[in-house]
């Protein structure tokens, strides 16, 4: 596994990340997001919505309804599993069908749901650093070298 290290100072650096991380998303793909209350999980999912080409206004956190869906290049799934007692239940709501389907699937929270993640997927975590500063730590499970390096070098551009 390579974990790449992004830094952000304000909240459009971070859609900015982002948007690098959307340049080589593929249908199927999933990611899990992962950091404290208010460290910017669903403000990067407005980020990606918007590089996507979905609604991004209108991007919020799901808790109380599972899955928000939105249409765009990819269709765009974001979830929210914090109130969610288990994998089990996450399947019984109907989650587990969007997994690896046609769209991109954004799961804040995944950690209640390790069991049923996909073997490929990539693991984003963000770190409070100051007040608006923010460290993302991308970390990519079971993808190729090949995608690890594409977003390596958007990273670094």
């Amino acid at each position: 596994m390579t974990t790449i290290t992004l830094t952000s100072s304000h909240e459009s650096a971070t859609r900015q990340i982002a948007a690098i991380v959307a340049e080589i998303l593929r249908p199927g793909d999933v990611l899990c997001l992962h950091g404290q209350l208010g460290a910017g999980k669903t403000r990067f999912v407005q980020g990606l919505a918007a590089a996507l080409g979905c609604e991004s206004d209108f991007v919020n956190s799901p808790t109380f309804v599972l899955v928000q869906e939105y249409a765009g290049r990819l269709p765009l799934y974001h979830f929210d599993a914090y109130r969610l007692r288990d994998a089990d239940e996450f399947a019984e709501l109907g989650g587990e069908e969007l997994l690896g389907g046609n769209g991109v699937c954004c799961i804040e929270w995944a950690t209640k749901i390790a069991e049923i993640l996909p073997r490929e997927r990539l693991e984003i975590t963000i770190e409070v650093t100051a007040a608006e500063s923010r460290r993302f730590l991308l970390q990519a499970v079971g993808w190729n070298a090949e995608r690890l390096e594409m977003l390596q070098a958007l990273a670094t551009r």
